[in-house]
């Protein structure tokens, strides 16, 4: 069993995705395919990207039951004893691009209209 999940990846990637596996929502892909044809799906995903990210949870035969692939991510996989776990970046990392406010521009602007009076 595959889960696939891409976040803000071109469109002509998801739909070659959609030839051998489901789109059940927008950027989540379910299948069961062979390990070759998984490890070849995830080849032409990583190359497909464009400063997108993907994650792919796969079944596997070790302690947790599935295995973790991921690229573009932040958060990386890490073992710890055969036990896998995501890592998440410290809040002060610099390294990576600063994610964008969700907040409105009109509501920025007057935010820092009030900050100067």
């Amino acid at each position: 069993m595959i889960t696939l999940v891409l976040t803000k990846v071109p469109v002509g990637l998801r739909g070659h995705l959609t030839k051998w596996l489901m789109e059940v929502s927008a950027g989540v892909f379910v299948g069961h395919t062979s390990s070759r044809i998984r490890d070849e799906l995830w080849d032409i995903t990583c190359e497909g990207l464009e400063g997108g990210q993907a994650i792919m949870i796969f079944s596997s035969r070790n302690e947790q039951g599935f295995e973790i692939r991921n690229a573009g991510h932040r958060w990386r996989p890490i073992d710890i004893d055969g036990f896998v776990a995501l890592r998440r970046p410290p809040a002060n990392d610099l390294t990576s691009t600063p994610v964008k406010s969700v907040m409105p521009r009109a509501s920025r602007y007057r935010r820092l209209q009030q900050r100067r009076q």
